[in-house]
């Protein structure tokens, strides 16, 4: 359990750290970046006045040395002369040129802004800022450094301190463990000190409550014991006086003897029920079902009734979160008269949760289902449909085990069984959706058709009536 929660919290972190800092990371690269372009192509526009004023190199030789005196600022005058350390291509020149627009590109080294001013009888003036790859990554290492180390020491930290919630739990439970297998063993002094989480504190001092109780009516019951021994001495003593009174009669010695060994046997059973009780196995609970054992069957429980109306409504709204989650449509229909069935909670439950299952497992997410409930004269009718490709093989899905989709092909299995205990019965049809539409009847419990019946003899009885007059 302590490797395990380790091993969540590490993934979990990681997964956290790595969807926040890959963004980021990025977003800080593109930031720097946009700065650094934003400031080259703010540095060209600036050189702009400079060259409406005069157009000889020596005077704008010392505005670009005003500028930029790091060599990344040049201005192409008309006539192809440059001023300053051009980067940029005669080709990429060119086209700035011929198209009369800014451009801006990637070159070897770093990146090129081109900016071009029209001059007088329509010449072209090209203003060129050069950013070195430097200047665009500047800091950004540095950053991506820091926040890896940030990412280390959180996932770092949230591992060590589930290993540490880990231990703690792990220690509680193996002393709750080790305390349990040696009450079993017969040590009853045996007691454990709650720690631990609320709920291994609150199992501790069950265990340790248990243990007392236990403890206690084992020694009642010796005492019991002891007392009922001890009550069996006085008549065993008057028969002893009554075999010396007899005297040397055929019979005698033998009879003497045997009520020896009786007082003998008697004093061992005394002694053995005041003794404290050995370390030894107590022996096998034999109120217990043993292990291995076939779950109870409905029809072992068959006194159990359950309302499917509510029990459909229970499960289909727990359902309902995983729909909403998948992007399913999820609808609920129910009629409003009692549906009362003779079969447990737990097995309509499994049920209605392997055909809503079988939805989710063989479609794809966002296909939508519906569930309804209906009544009839005789059955309650639990309908399970879904919008996806249906179920090709209506026979072949019925039978046990069997499934194209990947599963173990008990799901409708689960349902058909449960439809069986009450003598109904599940049919695999097409439904309005698209999908496939699997309807389960379910027998009313005797009583409500009874009931359900007495209710329509005497509404027929009274339309009868009126019709009469």
């Amino acid at each position: 359990m302590r490797t395990t929660l380790a091993t969540v919290t590490l993934v979990v972190t990681s997964m956290v750290a790595l969807s926040f800092l890959v963004p980021l990371a990025l977003l800080l690269r593109t930031q720097v970046r946009t700065q650094a372009t934003l400031a080259a192509e703010q540095r060209a526009v600036a050189v702009v006045p400079a060259l409406a004023l005069s157009l000889q190199p020596a005077d704008l030789a010392r505005t670009v040395a005003e500028l930029d005196s790091a060599g990344r600022l040049c201005v192409h005058l008309p006539g192809g002369q440059a001023v300053g350390a051009a980067h940029a291509a005669p080709p990429l020149l060119a086209e700035v040129v011929r198209s009369r627009s800014a451009l801006a590109r990637a070159v070897p080294g770093g990146w090129d802004y081109l900016q071009p001013v029209l001059m007088d009888r329509d010449q072209v003036a090209v203003v060129e800022e050069f950013v070195p790859q430097a200047e665009l990554n500047r800091g950004v290492a540095r950053a991506w450094a820091v926040m890896a180390v940030l990412a280390v020491a959180l996932v770092a930290g949230s591992v060590l301190l589930a290993d540490r919630l880990g231990a703690r739990v792990v220690r509680a439970s193996r002393r709750l463990s080790a305390a349990s297998t040696a009450l079993g063993g017969g040590d009853l002094a045996v007691r454990v000190e709650p720690t631990g989480p609320p709920e291994l504190r609150a199992a501790g001092q069950a265990f340790n409550t248990m243990a007392d109780r236990v403890a206690q009516l084992l020694a009642t019951e010796r005492e019991l014991v002891a007392d009922l021994s001890h009550r069996l001495r006085t008549p065993l003593t008057a028969l002893s006086l009554a075999a010396e009174r007899i005297g040397p009669v055929p019979g005698a010695p033998r009879l003497s003897s045997a009520i020896h060994h009786l007082e003998s046997e008697l004093d061992e059973i005394i002694v053995a029920a005041r003794t404290p009780l050995a370390t030894r196995p107590l022996g096998v609970d034999r109120g217990a079902a043993p292990r291995g054992a076939a779950p109870a069957r409905p029809e072992q429980r068959a006194g159990e009734t359950c309302q499917v109306a509510e029990l459909a409504r229970h499960r289909v709204g727990f359902w309902s979160v995983l729909a909403e989650q998948q992007g399913r449509t999820c609808s609920f229909e129910a009629t409003d008269e009692p549906t009362p069935v003779r079969l447990p909670d737990d097995h309509l439950g499994a049920a209605v949760d392997a055909l809503v299952g079988n939805v989710f497992r063989h479609t794809p997410e966002g296909t939508g289902f519906a569930v309804s409930v209906h009544r009839t004269a005789q059955s309650v009718l639990l309908v399970v449909e879904d919008g996806g490709g249906g179920i090709e093989d209506p026979d072949s899905a019925l039978s046990r085990g069997v499934s194209n989709g990947g599963s173990t092909g008990l799901g409708l299995d689960i349902a058909l069984s449960a439809a069986q205990s009450t003598r109904g019965q599940l049919r695999i049809q097409r439904s309005e959706l698209g999908g496939a539409r699997v309807e389960v009847a379910l027998g009313l419990a005797a009583d409500s058709r009874r009931t359900l019946g007495r209710a329509w003899r005497h509404r027929r009885r009274r339309a009868a009536e009126s019709t009469g007059r």
